[in-house]
């Protein structure tokens, strides 16, 4: 197949471009500049230059002989406490950004549109389990990511494009600057627990995929041509008490303390709070059963033993004086 990739040089997208080459596939990656273009061509993709946010460039870059078009951009706010400007750009990619594709792809006859979204956009205000069949509860920081997935949904329905929605969950990866963020924090003992509560002792729970096991879904959902709306997480919802306590052990770093949610939006703010205090348990039930996809970490401990090793292996962490310090990009 000829696939086209938004988002190619995104945590996501770089494995994706690799993972559809490995498979036999022909992959053409959206790029800005010639940085992007390397990685893509490392990965063996085509890079073409375009933007998502800029509708005729798409329209030029999706050519006649594209069979699906990949919605993977996102620009999700990596600062410690994102206002409500940091989030306008990552609204305008995933709902502008959906429009444009999916006037591209409409110009360009593609059979399939797959689109990146978030299983949290449907979790259920109680904290209780889901699946696809949930009413979404979106907030302010998902309402963009709920209308994109409306967008796909109303632009494909009755047409002879497959409209494919993928929610995600929580994605980590050695990579992946949040899970960064944490490994440095924990090692200079800055990554608290965060709970609800008047002393911050309940826990959510999360559901979480690996980056690299994400990839290989979205691979797996062209080659199925699927439609609808599915969830990709692994196997095991975890508290982000156990996940970070996880990742501290095997970093050797002491176990972080506990901050009550109250307290911590005075340094992060509300919408981060209302990330890791909520709970989002599901499952990819659905997936696996049209796929037959299933996780290499299918558990959190799985993922987080690789990323520690990943980090070891790219220097990122070196041991100095009996202990790991964070030495970052090598």
């Amino acid at each position: 197949m000829h696939i086209f990739v938004a988002g190619a040089t995104g945590v996501l997208g770089r494995r994706l471009v690799a993972e559809l080459e490995d498979r036999g596939h022909n992959v053409v990656g959206l790029v800005r500049d010639d940085a992007g273009a390397e990685a893509v061509r490392s990965r063996g993709g085509t890079p073409v230059v375009g933007d998502v946010l800029d509708r005729p460039s798409l329209v030029e870059a999706v050519g006649p002989d594209i069979d699906a078009i990949v919605h993977a951009a996102t620009a999700i706010p990596t600062d410690a406490k994102p206002s409500a400007a940091d989030w306008k750009r990552n609204d305008r990619i995933r709902i502008d950004g959906t429009e444009h594709l999916l006037a591209a792809a409409r110009e360009a006859e593609v059979g399939q549109f797959v689109a990146q979204s978030i299983v949290w956009v449907a979790r259920q205000p109680d904290g209780s389990a889901f699946d696809e069949t949930a009413t979404p509860n979106p907030d302010r920081t998902t309402a963009s990511a709920l209308e994109a997935e409306e967008l796909v949904e109303a632009a494909t329905a009755g047409t002879g494009m497959d409209g494919c929605v993928l929610r995600g969950g929580w994605f980590y990866a050695p990579d992946a600057a949040h899970t960064r963020q944490f490994g440095e924090r924990l090692l200079a003992g800055r990554m608290p627990v965060v709970g609800s509560g008047l002393l911050g002792r309940r826990d959510a729970t999360l559901s979480v995929v690996h980056v690299d096991d994400a990839a290989a879904a979205y691979a797996s959902a062209i080659e199925h041509r699927l439609s609808g709306v599915y969830h990709v997480v692994d196997e095991e919802p975890v508290t982000l008490a156990a996940f970070l306590r996880t990742l501290a052990d095997e970093l050797g770093a002491s176990a972080p303390r506990r901050v009550p949610g109250w307290l911590a939006r005075l340094a992060v703010g509300r919408d981060t709070v209302r990330l890791l205090t909520n709970s989002m348990p599901t499952n990819a039930a659905r997936f696996r059963a049209e796929t037959g996809w299933k996780p290499v970490y299918s558990t959190y401990e799985a993922g987080i033993e690789r990323v520690v090793e990943r980090w070891r292996e790219t220097g990122a962490i070196e041991r100095v004086d009996g202990r790991y310090v964070w030495r970052g990009e090598v």
